[in-house]
């Protein structure tokens, strides 16, 4: 479309061409132009214009759709056309009675000379003089038309689109509806707004003119991308995921990695994996699990998209890898070499919960559009004992409380606006995965969970038996969130009636400020969100497969699930990582606070087992992180210049406080510190923000003064203003 631009021509040439497009097949019959005026578009540079009266037996086609098959541009009907005065054009050569070189604008034309319109039946719009039809042409067709790249879809009543007939007393009558016609898909649409829709959404998908009429003499539109080593083909406006069928996101390449180094994880514990990509798209990630790890892992890649099974099964064969279909081995190509570092991947359509109904899974990873709460209930059922579950989330605007409401219809969950949001939802996914386990009588060991910009991922351990169930109920609590200071506390264990929960609060904010100043959120998941033991381990996995850009990742969650600083926390070498698997079974390091043993054959662990879990967990609670962190900026004091990020870390640690940088928040700290020292803290090594002329050494001794008079206030009241703000 982007070629059809009409070229400048002179004056006796410009009138002496005529455009009429052919009708579409299902328009209603139209008078034919006459044979002198059947010319279409501009003639090419090396043709002359053809005279007046000359016969044309096809009209002629503009250069950028000389090459279109004629059946492609017969799909234009009469009611698109460029400029106004190509309408006008049409009407008169309907009529038969003036040249081609004639327009409405001349002078030679008499009154008594009667037009039809074009676009209107006779019923509708009778024969009238020029310029009243010109009138009617520009005000009720031209003016209210829809433009597309050059052309305008004026509006339409011939009988392209009859109406239902109606029963008016005893006589039928059938009405004639106004529409347009597309000139994309030919397709016909009543409303004005719809037609713009309409055209919004071929344009979304890509669907333009030219490229529609191109796209069924090309071979293939699909773009072919490559990641981690993986090629994979993709179709057009892969990006956007309700104009295609197979969803391609470049941005969730850091979420891909991540869990690839779970899975990785994972198969040194246990060898082969049988493992589900629930929703595979275009299948990257399983593609990548079956390149990159061999036969270690049987990939099951799903989806239940049509078109998304065959590009997935393309992506197999473009990567040499064998796809296996209802159990039988299908190959395309050449014959693959049998060096045993490709593995097998079947694909399958079918729904979701139905798949995970059927078969057990060692590693499911869930990915849907959107929540994931619909498919939790299935994958817990039939996953194996000491499997693993990842559940990405891509419904921020629910879980970061922008649609409170859906949160609620989907979670559960009582939830507002917090500086600490994005943990908030963190505990909101594990809370409702939690709770899916605890109905199939599993409990869950949380991994690891991160919250980014635009996705929330939890990755869970199962483990069998109503014991771990019942462990893992308990761990889900409610939070009271104080609306002025923003400090936090879980509420206590127990079910008699607390008669004023205020007091849970380390905070005195209710009793120096009138009316209710908390709130109750919840339920969430109240334990700890990382495994150090296991980040390690995927720490280890990512330098092995050279994953350079999740690694900054993995350290981040390291030092948050120790709360200690960075340069205080050890990483183990690989040394150490190799020697954690004996006798076919594996035994985690001692950073760890939760399971001991995993058995490699996925047994279920005895009762006493069991039990000596949970009093080391209630032993070891306090090596957990702390829950929630501070945002260092809502905290700061007016008129004070804040220390930098590192060195009120130190400060904070030499203070006797476990501190530690948050992926959650860039300039988040996560410590067990209480916020009236965190705030006195801060304010301690705040420095005053100096103006002109107050350099001096007078107006700084008043300055150091005014600095430890904050301080005091600080710590003996524990409700000033300077530093609380209300959400």
């Amino acid at each position: 479309m982007e070629n059809m631009a009409e070229e400048e021509l002179p004056p006796q040439e410009e009138e002496a061409q005529v455009r009429v497009p052919t009708p579409a097949p299902d328009s209603a019959p139209v008078p034919a132009p006459a044979a002198d005026s059947a010319l279409d578009s501009a003639p090419t540079p090396d043709s002359a214009p053809a005279p007046a009266l000359a016969p044309a037996p096809a009209p002629a086609l503009s250069p950028s759709l000389a090459s279109v098959p004629e059946e492609a541009e017969s799909k234009r009907h009469i009611s698109i056309q460029r400029r106004l005065a190509d309408l006008e054009k049409l009407a008169f050569v309907t009529k038969g009675d003036v040249g081609p070189a004639s327009s409405l604008n001349s002078e030679n034309l008499g009154t008594e000379n009667s037009h039809t319109c074009p676009l209107c039946p006779k019923e509708k719009f009778r024969a009238c003089s020029s310029q009243k039809l010109r009138r009617h042409l520009q005000n009720l067709h031209w003016k209210i038309s829809v433009e597309f790249e050059g052309y305008r879809m004026c509006i339409c009543h011939l009988a392209c689109r009859p109406v239902k007939p109606t029963i008016v007393g005893e006589q039928i009558s059938s009405k004639l509806g106004a529409h347009y016609h597309c000139i994309i898909c030919s397709a016909t649409i009543t409303r004005r707004t719809d037609m713009l829709g309409h055209v919004k959404r071929h344009v979304t998908k890509g669907e333009t003119k030219s490229r529609y009429i191109a796209a069924s003499t090309a071979k293939s539109s699909n773009e072919i991308l490559k990641e981690a080593d993986t090629d994979i083909q993709v179709c057009p406006n892969y990006s956007i995921p309700q104009k295609t069928d197979s969803y391609f996101n470049p941005k969730m390449k850091l979420n891909r990695q991540i869990i690839f180094c779970t899975l990785a994880a994972l198969t040194e514990e246990r060898k082969p994996l049988e493992c589900l990509d629930a929703f595979g798209a275009t299948g990257i990630m399983g593609l990548q699990w079956a390149k990159h790890l061999g036969n270690a892992v049987k990939v099951t890649i799903n989806d239940l998209n049509e078109n998304s099974v065959t590009l997935i099964q393309k992506n197999c064969h473009l990567n040499k890898l064998k796809v296996v279909v209802d159990s039988e081995e299908k190959e395309e190509g050449d014959t693959l070499e049998e060096d045993g570092t490709l593995g097998d991947i079947q694909v399958t359509r079918m729904d979701a919960n139905v798949l995970m109904h059927l078969r057990s899974f060692d590693f499911i990873h869930l990915d849907p559009f959107g929540t994931s709460v619909n498919y939790l209930d299935s994958a817990f059922r039939n996953v194996r004992n000491l499997g693993i579950v990842s559940v990405t989330s891509t419904d921020t605007s629910s879980l970061y409380a922008k649609a409170q409401h859906v949160a609620r219809r989907h979670y559960g969950c009582n939830i507002v606006r917090t500086e600490y949001y994005k943990e908030l939802a963190a505990r909101i996914v594990v809370a409702a995965v939690a709770r899916a386990a605890a109905r199939c009588n599993k409990g869950i060991e949380v991994l690891f969970a991160v919250a980014l910009e635009h996705f929330v991922l939890v990755v869970v351990r199962v483990l069998r038996g109503p014991t771990s169930a019942d462990e893992t109920a308990k761990k889900i609590q409610y939070l009271i969130h104080c609306q002025w200071c923003e400090e936090r506390i879980f509420q206590k264990d127990g079910n008699m009636v607390e008669e004023n929960p205020y007091r849970q609060l380390p905070c005195n904010c209710h009793g120096s400020m009138p009316g209710k100043t908390a709130i109750e959120l919840g339920p969430l998941w109240s334990s700890s969100l990382f495994n150090t033991g296991f980040l390690k381990r995927m720490l280890f996995e990512s330098l092995h497969h050279g994953l350079d850009d999740i690694q900054p990742l993995i350290k981040t969650l390291i030092f948050e699930s120790e709360c200690t600083p960075q340069s205080q926390c050890s990483v183990h070498t690989p040394s150490n990582l190799n020697k954690q698997e004996e006798n076919g079974v594996f035994i985690k390091t001692t950073d760890d606070t939760t399971v001991d043993i995993y058995s490699t054959q996925g047994k279920r662990k005895s009762s006493e087992m069991i039990i000596n879990t949970a009093k080391k967990q209630k032993t070891d609670a306090s090596a957990a992180h702390p829950p929630f962190y501070y945002n260092i900026h809502r905290h700061s004091i007016k008129g004070m210049n804040m220390p930098k990020l590192k060195k009120f870390l130190c400060c904070l640690s030499q203070a006797g406080f476990r501190v530690s940088r948050t992926h959650f928040d860039p300039m988040g700290i996560r410590t067990d510190a209480p916020l009236m020292q965190f705030k006195s803290i801060l304010l301690k090594y705040s420095t005053p923000t100096y103006t002109g002329g107050q350099s001096e050494s007078p107006m700084q001794l008043a300055s150091e003064d005014t600095v430890a008079d904050r301080v005091e206030m600080s710590v003996n009241d524990k409700a000033e203003a300077s530093g609380c703000r209300r959400w």
